[in-house]
């Protein structure tokens, strides 16, 4: 099932609500699980209500179907805070394809199941910030550090991406609409354990 979210106006133009962690909201954000079982729970963190997550060894994320019409609302806004980077893994390899947080925008590709992509939006251990490389499994996956080390671990920090120009270099054609979004914390291939946490996550016209 796709859902379709009701715009709302504000003063930069009209925006569209992923998740409204501030709010205690996780209606609508399904589970996903690959190995093992990341823990989310929503717990307030420096005085402000988020989504946290533990990993040991596990993979597992949570979802949310969601339609968004790039051409209108391309920018992608989020804020999250990790306890810690893992260390040692390299993320261009299966073996280490880990990342202690991952914000990721799913495109289904209609009746062309097979052409399914995302652009992942990562914190990783030492990749530079704004480099990009192919998912270690799949080439419908591009990886885009977005944060790197552990400098800023422990603070809050607020992102935003243009979705629809980081489709266009990443897969070199237009995207279509964007059908999901998805959060992890991921330690299976390492064996590494992290924990982060998830504020609010929308997309805006600007």
């Amino acid at each position: 099932m796709v859902i379709s979210l009701p715009a709302m106006s504000w003063a930069e133009g009209e925006r569209v609500d992923i998740a409204r962690f501030s709010q205690g909201d996780l209606s609508e954000w399904q589970k996903k699980a690959f190995v093992g079982e990341t823990r989310y729970a929503l717990e307030n963190s420096d005085g402000q209500l988020a989504l946290r997550a533990d990993s040991s060894a596990a993979a597992s994320g949570r979802y949310r179907e969601v339609s968004v019409d790039l051409d209108k609302t391309p920018i992608l806004h989020w804020r999250w805070k990790v306890g810690n980077i893992l260390t040692g893994n390299d993320e261009r390899t299966r073996a280490g394809d880990d990342y202690p947080a991952r914000v990721y925008v799913v495109f289904s590709g209609g009746v062309m199941f097979w052409r399914t992509r995302a652009i992942n939006y990562v914190w990783s251990n030492k990749q530079p910030v704004g480099s990009s490389w192919p998912n270690a499994f799949t080439s419908n996956a591009h990886m885009i550090a977005i944060e790197s080390g552990s400098d800023r671990a422990g603070q809050w920090i607020s992102e935003r991406r243009d979705v629809r120009a980081d489709y266009r270099r990443a897969f070199g054609e237009e995207p279509g609409q964007a059908d999901a979004v998805a959060i992890m914390t991921d330690t299976d291939n390492a064996g590494g354990r992290a924990t982060a946490w998830y504020g609010d996550i929308w997309f805006t016209e600007k």
